[in-house]
């Protein structure tokens, strides 16, 4: 099975890149599956159910959301109508939506998807997320329940990303952490078979302070304070993340490789 998994989508220009790039992708790279994370999609805060349509049109099969997840308020429904759309495992136990789900290929074959949000240095404490996932992946073992298995750690710190990867390891087909915006240049195959990355970027604009225009958070950090909202960067965008192809036997990783297509940083392709 060939997977591929994009990085945080940014604002609108990230969502013009990836609707016009995935349904060309979708054919020339033969993916089988595709998970997009669209915490950011809509103004860089959340994603809106029009925003999460457009993305799931264009060819994602799963989009994953994370600590934005309901600052769109209409995510609130959108979520609960919408099986393709997951909100973190480990949030809120009230909240509507689910965290894990099975999903089926154009071929039939079984993909857990699975997304959970980190602690250390986000802005509130979450449930566990090691023990959510646990008790995820128990319940959906490889080459059993699923074919292939997809976890997003949607977190700050890069060891919080790390642990996960090492805590699933052949357990899950892939594990890939979101949220920093960053690409981290060790997209790998641990010893269990699961594909790694700590962060898989953005689809943004990278001449940015993490796809924010640049004006505002530099004012911030320079003088201290202020003086208006953020707002998410409008140049050429680069397409960041992550494809995988795994063993349908097994649902391990057998190749992995790291995915940049078009603006500023350098290419990175199948």
């Amino acid at each position: 099975m060939r997977i591929l998994f994009l990085g945080d989508v940014m604002g609108r220009a990230g969502r013009a890149a990836v609707t016009e790039a995935l349904p060309r992708w979708r054919s020339e790279w033969r993916l089988d599956f595709v998970v997009v994370n669209a915490d950011n999609a809509s103004g860089g805060m959340g994603c809106t159910g029009a925003h999460a349509k457009a993305l799931i049109e264009a060819g994602a099969d799963c989009l994953t959301l994370g600590d934005h997840c309901f600052d769109q308020k209409d995510m609130l429904q959108a979520v609960e109508g919408e099986a393709r759309l997951l909100r973190p495992l480990n949030f809120a136990k009230m909240a509507p939506g689910r965290g894990a789900r099975v999903f089926s290929d154009r071929r039939g074959r079984k993909v857990l998807v699975a997304h959970v949000l980190g602690n250390v240095f986000m802005r509130r404490a979450f449930d566990d997320p090691f023990s959510a996932i646990d008790a995820v992946l128990r319940a959906h073992p490889l080459g059993g329940a699923v074919q292939a298995a997809v976890v997003d750690m949607h977190c700050e710190a890069t060891s919080e990303k790390m642990a996960m990867g090492h805590f699933c390891d052949g357990r899950a087909s892939v594990v890939v952490g979101t949220h920093t915006h960053c690409p981290t240049a060790d997209a790998q195959i641990l010893p269990g078979g699961t594909a790694f990355q700590t962060d898989t970027g953005m689809c943004g604009d990278y001449l940015s302070v993490i796809g924010m225009d640049k004006a505002e958070p530099m004012r911030r950090f320079v003088a201290g304070m202020g003086k208006t909202r953020f707002t998410p960067a409008m140049g050429e965008v680069t397409l960041s993340g992550l494809l995988v192809e795994t063993d349908d036997a097994t649902g391990k990783a057998h190749d992995v490789r790291m995915i940049r297509q078009g603006g500023r940083l350098e290419e990175a392709a199948p």
